[in-house]
Order: structure tokens, then C-alpha cells, then sequence
């Protein structure tokens, strides 16, 4: 089961998501990101992501495709090994934002310990 775990600072809403992103165990995810507004960017944290399928990648596939319409900033971090892995193999890893996501915070960035508080709230 795919948990997901919204956290928004300012426009930047970082989605944190613990779990598989495979056919049938995507719902939450869309419903995630579907419920945000008034956002310019979407991050989702990988960090707790053990397995990705094809179903899982067209459904993010969707999702970045949503976001650009909406002229929303759509990007990936915290990839493990294996997820990326399956991206190069896809050849998606060319086609999503794939980010440390300090250039979401510039201003904290400046400051270490802030920043890695902001960049790791899925830890």
C-alpha cells in the first residue's frame, strides 16, 4: 500500500511517499495531488519508495502532464538505486525533473541546518 504524506511551504508542496508505486496502489497519490492548490511546484520524495512498475511510471507520467498544463514545476527526489535504475531503463530518467530540491529553497540553502530540516521531511 502507498502512503503519502503532504507537507506545503508556501507554493511548494512536497508529497512523501513510503511504499510501492505499482498498478492498483496508486489512487492515493493521484487523489495527493489532485487535492493540492495554489501551488507552483510538486515534489515528490522517493526516500521511502521500495518498488516502481510500468502502471506506477504512467501514473506519474499523467501526473507530470497535469502539473505542466497547469504551468506546476513537477520533480522527483531522494531516488533510491533501483528506482532509478528503472527510469533510465524507461528513459524517463531524461523526461521527469529529477532534484536534490535545494533549488526549491535558495534561501535556506544558505543556511545548513534549516535547509536540511526543509529538505528532508520525510525522514
Amino acid at each position: 500500500m502507498l502512503k503519502v504524506h503532504t507537507t506545503q511551504m508556501g507554493t511548494i508542496a512536497v508529497l512523501c511517499l513510503q511504499g510501492q508505486i505499482v498498478t492498483g496502489e496508486t489512487e492515493s497519490l493521484r487523489a495527493a495531488v489532485s487535492a493540492l492548490s495554489g501551488v507552483s511546484s510538486v515534489i515528490l520524495d522517493f526516500a521511502r519508495v521500495t518498488t516502481i512498475d510500468a502502471g506506477g511510471l504512467g501514473v506519474m507520467l499523467g501526473l507530470r502532464e497535469q502539473a505542466a498544463a497547469k504551468g506546476i514545476r513537477f520533480a522527483l527526489m531522494n531516488l533510491s538505486k533501483g528506482v532509478s535504475v528503472v527510469l533510465a531503463v524507461a528513459r524517463l530518467d531524461t523526461v521527469f525533473e529529477i532534484t536534490s530540491g535545494m533549488e526549491f529553497f535558495p534561501v535556506v540553502s544558505q543556511r545548513p541546518r534549516a535547509s536540511a530540516a526543509l529538505l528532508a521531511p520525510c525522514a
